[in-house]
């Protein structure tokens, strides 16, 4: 072969290899990510939702990208960031945060694969049809929150035994408030306790909520599981401290900001199922095809600090079952 036939062809070869590599190169798979929190109190299901994914092979920035939209606990702004999501022709969505993103999902979309986290039932709801065949474009998991406010207001009074007048804060715009208020209260009936149901959906709302309480001469309080309150954490956590008052929350991140006690599921369990699923159905399954999981492990956090503060004496019983205790 002549030399100037040589450089010719090594050329042309050359020129090919870039096409080559970028032919072979994986897909990004783009995933999108809904949630009423905001960016800091989504921190933990982020990185147990990554590790999930990467368990399937996905790593975001490698050959994945993760698009997020908060509504920092403004259920409204919902349906909107949905549609903005879906604009940018990504392969799943995943919501968390109960059954309003996912709800806000399904109607901005009817193919895009949903993988949803929700704290009350996904069939009761209207998600899905059932857990093992969840039909549709729609799978996810169950975490057990909402139905555990009479677990939370039984463990409440085990540690405040003389408390009588419990007040239960929750969000009016909630979709499930009424459920929550009937099984706090039916709870209540069954251990002689009395509950005064306070609303805030704002930040002044959420001050006079504590003030009102007060004026009541509530024992303590007992806190609706919502993502507006974990969205609130500071200032709830403050507000508790400044008028003395005993709260039991939804989620360990109250108690290690300086909240007396937490009841709940082990959340990052979801996050990493959920993450796997995603990996499964960016592989080709089907969420139709993907039953529906549910919590198996729970919680309780107890801040013997904060209960100091409070002059509270924790049952050494109560204490043994404690998960984890901030010291």
């Amino acid at each position: 072969m002549k030399r100037r036939e040589f450089i010719t062809l090594m050329g042309g070869a050359a020129a090919s290899w870039p096409l080559v590599a970028r032919a072979q190169r994986p897909a990004v798979r783009t995933i999108a990510w809904l949630s009423p929190l905001s960016l800091n109190a989504d921190n933990t299901n982020v990185t147990a939702f990554r590790q999930g994914l990467s368990e399937t092979g996905y790593i975001d920035g490698k050959n994945a990208t993760i698009e997020y939209r908060w509504a920092d606990g403004q259920y409204d702004r919902l349906p909107a960031l949905a549609n903005e999501l879906i604009s940018g022709q990504v392969d799943v969505i995943v919501t968390t945060g109960g059954p309003q993103p996912a709800r806000a999902a399904q109607a901005a979309t009817a193919t895009i694969p949903i993988v949803f986290v929700s704290g009350s039932d996904p069939v009761q709801d209207g998600l899905v049809k059932s857990y093992n065949r969840p039909g549709g474009n729609v799978t996810g998991f169950h975490v057990f929150t909402t139905s555990l406010g009479p677990k939370r207001l039984n463990l409440l009074c085990e540690l405040i035994p003389k408390a009588r007048l419990i007040a239960f804060l929750v969000n009016p715009s909630s979709q499930i408030r009424e459920m929550q208020v009937s099984q706090v209260e039916d709870a209540a009936r069954t251990i002689g306790r009395n509950v005064i149901v306070l609303n805030a959906s704002s930040d002044s709302e959420i001050d006079q909520a504590f003030a009102t309480l007060a004026q009541r001469g509530a024992d303590a309080l007992l806190m609706s599981a919502d993502l507006f309150f974990q969205v609130r954490r500071n200032q709830l956590v403050a507000l508790a401290a400044r008028y003395k008052m005993p709260v039991m929350y939804e989620w360990p991140e109250f108690t290690a900001a300086g909240g007396l006690i937490s009841y709940s599921s082990v959340r990052s369990d979801a996050l990493l199922q959920v993450g796997i699923y995603v990996g499964r159905i960016l592989n080709g399954a089907k969420p139709a095809d993907l039953p529906v999981m549910q919590s198996t492990r729970f919680e309780m956090a107890i801040n013997l600090k904060t209960a100091k503060a409070l002059g509270l004496t924790v049952p050494p019983a109560l204490l043994a079952t404690a998960d984890k205790v901030v010291e």
